[in-house]
Parts: structure tokens; sequence; C-alpha cells
């Protein structure tokens, strides 16, 4: 059997992705992979096959930049409440490694090291990806459940 890893857009759309948090209308908001700085999502595009921002109608792009803040902002009200050394949300469409269109939703943090915190989160080393003591798992359940109230709650 396929681990969901293996198709995350088509695990989302079958209901067997464990880190998604709410289905939006530009897609779906999930729990990133590692958790090194807490909180950080993704958006996921809906549409298996869609690599590019640019593949979407404008409508469709605009549902997508909209769940995209709409993450963000969640992302910043839990963080904010849960960490006071919260500091803001850094938005990223990259689209270097995977083959679908998503959206990077990074906290960041005052206690992250002097010469990485005001720089892109991609600078951190290689082995902070793979740490199995910040994977996304059981310890995450408050903060996740925070951004996925955050997204039901009222602009």
């Amino acid at each position: 059997m396929a681990d969901w890893r293996d198709d995350r857009i088509g695990s989302a759309l079958r209901g067997e992705n464990p880190t998604v948090l709410a289905r939006m209308p530009g897609g779906f908001a999930v729990t990133g992979d590692p958790q090194w700085l807490p909180g950080y999502c993704l958006l996921l595009t809906d549409q298996p096959g869609v690599e590019r921002l640019s593949e979407l109608s404008r409508a469709e792009r605009s549902d997508f930049l909209h769940s995209m803040a709409d993450l963000g902002e969640a992302v910043e009200r839990a963080c904010r409440a849960s960490d006071p050394a919260f500091r803001r949300v850094n938005l990223e469409i990259l689209g270097n490694a995977d083959p679908y269109l998503h959206a990077h939703v990074w906290p960041r943090y005052g206690w992250e090291d002097a010469e990485l915190v005001g720089r892109p989160v991609w600078l951190y080393p290689a082995g902070k990806w793979r740490d199995p003591s910040t994977r996304l798992g059981p310890r995450h359940a408050a903060l996740r459940a925070a951004i996925a109230t955050q997204l039901l709650a009222p602009g």
C-alpha cells in the first residue's frame, strides 16, 4: 500500500492525509512535517497536476492567494497566543522541490539563532529538516487545534 506522503493532494482529496487542518477555497491547509518552527503549515492546491500558480484561472489564483493569506493569519494568531517570542509569519510560493502548487507558511520566533532569525528558513542546516525530535507528532496537537480553530474564526 502506498504511503499518503507519496500523493499528498490525492490523499487529502480522499480524506487520508492526516496533516489536513481544513479545506479552504484555494486548497488544503496542512501542517508541515518538520516542526522545528512550531506551527509551520502549507497550503496545498486541491487540483492534482497543477504545478504553478499561473496554471490556475484568475478566480482560482485569487482563491489560492486569499487562502494562503488566511492560513498565514491563522498561524500568526495561534502562534502568538502559544509563544510570546513569536515575531512574524513568512509566506512563500517556491516550487523548487515538489511538483505541485503549494505555499509555505513559516512562523518565526525571537528564540531562533541570531544568524538565522532574519534570514530565509531555507538557510537552516539540512539536519533540521530531518530531525526526528521535531517531526510532526502528538505533541503538536494543541497548536494544530489552535490553528484549525483560527481558520474557522470569522475574520
